[in-house]
């Protein structure tokens, strides 16, 4: 059992041939993912990494089965490469690409909520299952396999987590960067909620940064949800200037809540373990768990 991705995930890349597809393909290959072909509109029917190339998501859905993609696409089409895969049938939509229009991103988002498929991103790391599948840029050596899940808008903190928890001698089942732009396809807490669901994760890392309300809905629903599995939290951006944009998109403080401290103090009040520095996530995990 794992979340999004796993071993029998049939992933193509959107943006194959390009430079960043291709470096990113070549190390997800490496890693041992199944990816099954690319796709870069006009060179259908040539191969590339040892793997097909097609001209449009659909014929890769039809002709290798395709039901995972992950998108290396420019931003000014990156919208439409997502709603072209939501077209198509893919199931698990992940997109790499970082500065979307956010105008696009709306009509990206509405396009694909009536279809039956999972959106995780844009301006994300990806998803990994440790051991099956890399889906993302993540640097795959940091993960193993083990019983914690991470949700997390950060990439490089998603790392620092798994390499953390490795360290204490435990591991990831699954590990979801969701983005941190101010329109995304998988919330926090909806990324929280396939890990409680999945029996093999025992405990969940939920790192959040400041902006918007995803961390403190997240922690509401854990609460109401009767706190099925302890969860770790972290925030980053505490020291962050007022009305800055810091790093992601959708990191600008628009509320009282949606500081650092004040998101700290409504994951505390949901019965959340909350660490104040990222250095701390690996030993409260161990310590939770016992």
């Amino acid at each position: 059992m794992s979340v999004l991705v796993n071993k029998n995930s049939k992933i193509i890349v959107q943006g194959f041939t390009g430079s960043e597809g291709t470096f990113h393909a070549s190390q997800m290959i490496e890693y041992g993912t199944n990816v099954v072909g690319g796709v870069t509109p006009g060179k259908g029917g040539s191969t590339h990494l040892d793997r097909p190339v097609f001209n449009t998501v659909k014929d890769a859905v039809e002709k290798a089965g395709a039901d995972t993609s992950i998108i290396f696409v420019p931003p000014a089409f990156a919208a439409d490469a997502i709603m072209e895969a939501a077209e198509a049938g893919i199931k698990v939509i992940i997109c790499i690409t970082e500065g979307i229009p956010v105008a696009d991103m709306i009509k990206a988002y509405d396009y694909i909520k009536g279809k039956d498929c999972r959106l995780v991103g844009p301006n994300c790391p990806g998803v990994i299952t440790p051991e099956e599948a890399k889906v993302g840029i993540m640097p795959g050596f940091v993960f193993k396999k083990g019983t914690v899940g991470i949700v997390s808008k950060s990439g490089t903190l998603t790392y620092e987590a798994a390499d953390q928890v490795v360290k204490q001698g435990l591991g990831i089942t699954t590990a979801i960067g969701i983005g941190g732009d101010p329109i995304i396809g998988t919330t926090t807490k909806e990324a929280v909620e396939l890990l409680m669901n999945d029996p093999e994760t025992e405990i969940i890392i939920m790192i959040g940064e400041i902006g918007g309300q995803l961390e403190a809905d997240a922690a509401r629903w854990i609460k109401a949800d009767g706190n099925r599995k302890p969860v770790v939290g972290f925030i980053a951006g505490e020291t962050a200037p007022k009305g800055r944009t810091m790093g992601h998109a959708g990191a600008i403080v628009g509320g009282a809540d949606d500081t650092a401290e004040a998101k700290k103090r409504i994951m505390r009040e949901n019965g959340i373990h909350v660490v104040d520095s990222p250095a701390e996530i690996g030993k409260k995990v161990k310590e939770v768990l016992g």
